[in-house]
């Protein structure tokens, strides 16, 4: 079977659902391709309110954002979605093989947005395989989604903004949040998220480490350590904390595969999360039909993720041809303000990523100057 589409979008997430709409309300003919049973990606489980302008949903809740985006997509007639839905493959002849409902369909699209988002990282100690040890995405979902808190004891380990978020969290629910475990000298996230936990009484015990969990059925104990400049584990520092639950929030990682396996110029950033596409200041990869965007792209918040889907929807339109002049316009704002949600100290690690160079491209054009 056979599917003709002028967009493409992978992934249903706060940048997919923001390139489907901005390309669908264009007049593009859009299919979107979701893993999951609901659209919204992260935002169905975020429950704090945004920061940012009116313009970037300040003062709303991931949750409604989510709400609102879908909204949208479904009373829009030119986007066709199929959830449940998995790309399997980019071929030579730009067609893209989806696996939905157990049936495997073809979709031939002028342009392909890749908006996969990303997987937690996760980190290696003695017995992190016991029942207790959960990402931070899963202990959101089971609260957020489910209405089940993952245990009575919580440690946390990571003070980055979900660290601290999916702490509050916590707290809001009832729980006993032991502590956080940051191994950096600062935590990594908004002030006024971390003041909240200050706040709450939760020691912040940033320079240390989780060394091993401790239990035979499930997670008993935690223990932890201080490390020194060199991130080395300093002997006899060693805390052992009584917990049943160990949360880990220690990054997440570019979703690339369909990027890689289409061939795309990929680059290391860590600053971004580690292997990221190649692409020009619109957003498109080193393959001419296809572009990324949001956590695909590299490790952002939502708010940049839905501003960089709406970039990258604008750029597939001006290149098809529709409404060239009005999107020029739209993408030059567009940009505007991604640059501006980039400033100050904040933004500076994504401003650092954005650096990376590629030498030599192959087109010998010299587009892919930046990593955007």
């Amino acid at each position: 079977m056979m599917i003709y589409a002028d967009v493409l979008v992978i992934g249903g997430g706060p940048a997919g659902l923001s390139s489907a709409i901005t390309t669908a309300e264009k007049g593009a003919e859009v299919v979107l391709v979701e893993r999951d049973d609901t659209l919204g990606g992260q935002l169905v489980k975020q429950t704090h309110m945004f920061f940012g302008s009116k313009n970037e949903f300040a003062g709303s809740r991931g949750i409604n954002i989510a709400e609102d985006l879908r909204k949208k997509v479904n009373e829009n007639d030119n986007i066709k979605v199929f959830l449940n839905s998995t790309a399997q493959g980019y071929y030579d002849d730009g067609i893209v093989g989806i696996s939905h409902h157990e049936r495997f369909k073809k979709i031939k699209a002028k342009k392909i947005i890749v908006a996969t988002g990303a997987s937690e990282k996760m980190l290696p100690f003695p017995n992190n395989d016991l029942p207790g040890v959960y990402g931070a995405g899963a202990v959101q979902t089971l609260m957020n989604v489910y209405g089940i808190v993952p245990g009575e004891n919580v440690l946390m380990i990571g003070a980055g903004n979900i660290g601290l978020i999916v702490s509050y969290q916590l707290l809001q629910a009832g729980v006993n949040l032991v502590g956080i475990v940051e191994a950096d000298s600062e935590i990594g996230g908004y002030l006024v998220h971390a003041s909240k936990i200050r706040r709450a009484g939760v020691p912040i015990y940033t320079e240390h480490t989780i060394q091993e969990a401790k239990g035979k059925s499930n997670v008993e104990k935690a223990v932890i350590c201080e490390l020194n400049d060199n991130w080395e584990e300093i002997p006899g520092t060693e805390k052992e904390l009584e917990v049943d639950t160990i949360c880990l929030a220690v990054g997440l990682k570019p979703i690339s595969d369909i990027l890689i396996q289409a061939d795309c110029e990929m680059a290391y950033a860590p600053q971004l999360g580690g292997d990221v596409a190649v692409r020009d200041e619109n957003l498109q990869t080193t393959i001419e039909e296809i572009y990324v965007a949001g956590d695909s792209a590299g490790i952002e918040e939502a708010t940049a993720a839905m501003l960089e889907g709406e970039l990258a929807g604008l750029s597939a339109l001006m290149d098809l041809g529709i409404s060239k002049k009005i999107s020029k316009k739209q993408r030059r704002k567009t940009k505007e303000n991604l640059a501006s949600l980039r400033r100050g100290p904040v933004g500076r690690k994504i401003r650092e990523g954005l650096k990376i160079t590629k030498e030599g491209n192959d087109a010998g054009k010299n587009r892919y100057t930046h990593i955007r």
